[in-house]
């Protein structure tokens, strides 16, 4: 049976995507919490379209529901509105990003993005890793990553997909990273 305060949570979630209301969600892993627009929920994922710092919409990110601890009305929510509106920002829909597990929303984010950004806050909640999907199979991730200098990594790297709390894409960081990097030789 789910917890009072994960009914609370799954009701707000539920109610911010209905209204397309300006929300702040917070995980277990941050204080600061990421503000945006819920477009999508599943079982195990919430997809936001992310508004950044500068109060630019900035790509969408997949929280993983369980780590979800608030969701909130934005306290500052006519400011970014009226910021997004005057600058011709529009809300995107939800990309083809399937929300149903882990490995789906790994294999579809990977079809739809030529890179994704992935985090394990269990293991290290400072760290980010972004590369280009290769499969998801047996449980683990495969991805060539690219580094901060926008280079391809030489070796795939293997992620449990158990251990990803997090996935990013669309976001201005990896469309630069992508544009800068081209496709791997």
């Amino acid at each position: 049976m789910a917890s009072l305060k994960s009914t609370e949570i799954a009701k707000a979630l539920t109610s911010a995507k209905d209204e397309r209301r300006f929300v702040r969600l917070t995980t277990r892993y941050d204080d600061w919490g990421i503000c945006g627009y819920v477009v999508g929920l599943g079982p195990g994922f919430v997809m936001i379209v992310v508004v950044n710092d500068r109060v630019w919409l900035d790509g969408f990110e997949c929280l993983r529901r369980n780590d979800i601890i608030a969701a909130e009305n934005h306290p500052y929510t006519e400011f970014h509105e009226k910021a997004l509106t005057l600058r011709g920002e529009i809300i995107p829909d939800a990309p083809p990003v399937s929300l149903e597990s882990i490995e789906d929303l790994l294999e579809t984010a990977g079809r739809a993005f030529p890179l994704i950004t992935i985090h394990c806050e269990v293991v290290d909640p400072e760290v980010c890793y972004v590369g280009r999907v290769n499969e998801v199979l047996g449980g683990e991730l495969v991805m060539r990553l690219v580094t901060p200098a926008a280079k391809w990594e030489a070796e795939f790297k293997r992620y449990p997909t158990s251990s990803i709390t997090r996935v990013a894409f669309g976001g201005d960081y990896e469309e630069a990273l992508s544009a800068v990097v081209g496709d791997p030789s």
